[in-house]
């Protein structure tokens, strides 16, 4: 068990020395941030070398980085938390495909687009006629959350629109009937829609947006730097090169960037991309096996980062959760108002909420945590709450007659609550703190809106990038099931041991 706490410890502290060499006033690094979950092809983990980053735009960021003898670093973090993470100082810019809508230069500032194109459409392979905006007014159309696409099916009205956070639940959708079709940017409609059998891109392409990189409103220097260099990328032709590899060079963006060359570059990116999956997403025993065998390895870390953050969440929410039941029971009057408002407030407000205060809120007082501190310490403080009313029906538990009888053979009321009173309220809660760390081990989902890949987000991770949502779910559902079988076992031989410790005593 030591060898385990201290294994757990240097993995709760190897992530704040980290954060600390990466933050962005002691770093020459680039630091900048995407959402590379489910992101082709802007930032997306290679089919073909789960390990290894790809796409246009992390093409595209090396590429600046380089012009600016700088070494560009990739930040994981959710959607939602990309620009709350750019507030908080996490990194200097973003890139994911963020469209400069008025309301997005209201909040932060923009570099020069990088990237212009234009809405598709998205239906099933047997469907026809739903090729138009008008063709689709009747009919239940998918696309993703605060977009260019959404406010335009929404102002057009007539149709049914369902709006997702990812664009792969999207095309699910679309695959199992409940989508009639999806309406999307332009490289998300190609590199998702035509590679599927079952799907094709219809129509003509729908208006145009511009995509352009996200700085802190703070962070003007960093803005005109980053600016300086993608002007040079365009101009020399670099851009032309990178969007043409991944085949997303349009006649949109040759008018943007006045650059009508065509040169005669293969298509490489796209077509590895397109290869990749054939190989990893077709039929046969032989392609499954190879899959989920590949799996294996990102699984098994990010079930330890589970295990690592929920263990060390737990010691904290027992730790805590007896002095705070200890205060309520045997406190004076100010100790138990207070310790029972830390209680009902922390009982009564959602964990996520809880866990983006602490990541995203407490550096406005300058407390600024690791991913790994941050996800731990919320974890620790919510359920030291129930913890604490556990171990008070616990402690409730325990006939008066045992303090007085600890008082009258001459100990001390702290030596009273630490060998008499304590110990058997323990044995009372045992079966309910075992039951709470499962839980924590399934609520440590939650820690991944603030970067921590966990077991949850690397099935979001691998689910959406192969398609596979019921394999895939089976290996991250038994990897949580081995994490929390061992636990159930050490309980129950903590039991049986404290019954009989306890049994003997008595015969005392």
């Amino acid at each position: 068990m030591k060898k385990l706490f201290a294994l757990l410890l240097a993995l709760a502290i190897s992530p704040v020395s980290v954060a600390l060499a990466d933050a962005p006033t002691a770093s020459q690094d680039l630091l900048w941030a995407s959402d590379g979950e489910a992101n082709v092809p802007y930032v997306f983990h290679d089919p073909a070398h789960e390990s290894q980053m790809t796409g246009f735009e992390y093409e595209l960021v090396n590429e600046i980085a380089s012009r600016m003898h700088r070494q560009a670093k990739f930040i994981q973090n959710d959607w939602d938390g990309l620009i709350p993470g750019l507030s908080r100082g996490l990194y200097g810019m973003v890139l994911d495909g963020i469209e400069m809508t008025p309301e997005h230069k209201a909040a932060v500032l923009f570099s020069r687009p990088y990237y212009v194109t234009s809405e598709r459409i998205i239906v099933r392979h047997d469907q026809n006629g739903l090729d138009t905006m008008d063709a689709l007014k009747g009919h239940t159309v998918g696309t993703i959350k605060d977009t260019t696409a959404e406010r335009m099916l929404r102002r057009q009205g007539g149709s049914n629109v369902r709006s997702y956070e990812e664009e792969t639940n999207a095309f699910s959708d679309l695959r199992n009937g409940r989508l009639d079709a999806i309406l999307l940017d332009a490289p998300i409609a190609l590199y998702y829609g035509s590679i599927s059998p079952d799907m094709k891109l219809v129509g003509e392409p729908i208006g145009s947006m511009e995509y352009g990189i996200a700085f802190s409103p703070e962070n003007r220097a960093l803005r005109d730097q980053v600016d300086a260099a993608l002007g040079e990328i365009i101009q020399d032709g670099t851009l032309h090169r990178i969007l043409a590899r991944w085949s997303l060079w349009t006649p949109l963006m040759a008018n943007y960037t006045g650059d009508n060359s065509q040169p005669d570059i293969t298509p490489t990116e796209w077509d590895h991309y397109r290869q990749a999956m054939a190989n990893t997403t077709g039929s046969g025993w032989h392609v499954l096996v190879r899959r989920y065998v590949s799996f294996l390895p990102l699984i098994g870390q990010a079930a330890l980062m589970t295990l690592a953050v929920s263990a060390l969440a737990m010691v904290l929410a027992v730790a805590l959760g007896l002095l705070l039941a200890l205060a309520r029971h045997y406190g004076a009057a100010p100790l138990r108002f207070v310790a029972g408002v830390y209680v009902e407030v922390v009982r009564g407000t959602p964990l996520l909420i809880q866990v983006l205060f602490i990541f995203y809120g407490l550096p406005a007082f300058g407390i600024r945590l690791s991913p790994f501190m941050a996800g731990m310490l919320s974890l620790g403080l919510n359920y030291a709450a129930y913890e604490a009313e556990n171990y008070r029906a616990g402690l409730l538990s325990v006939p008066r007659g045992q303090m007085e009888a600890a008082i009258a053979l001459n100990m001390t009321h702290w030596q009273a609550l630490r060998l008499v009173i304590v110990p058997q309220a323990f044995r009372t809660v045992v079966p309910v703190m075992t039951n709470d760390f499962i839980s924590l081990l399934k609520d440590s989902s939650l820690v991944s809106v603030i970067t921590l890949t966990e077991l949850s987000q690397t099935y979001v991770r691998l689910s959406s990038t192969y398609y596979d949502y019921f394999g895939t779910g089976i290996m991250v559902g038994l990897a949580y099931l081995l994490l929390g079988l061992p636990f159930v076992r050490l309980a129950r031989m903590a039991e049986r041991r404290l019954g009989r410790g306890f049994s003997g005593t008595g015969h005392h």
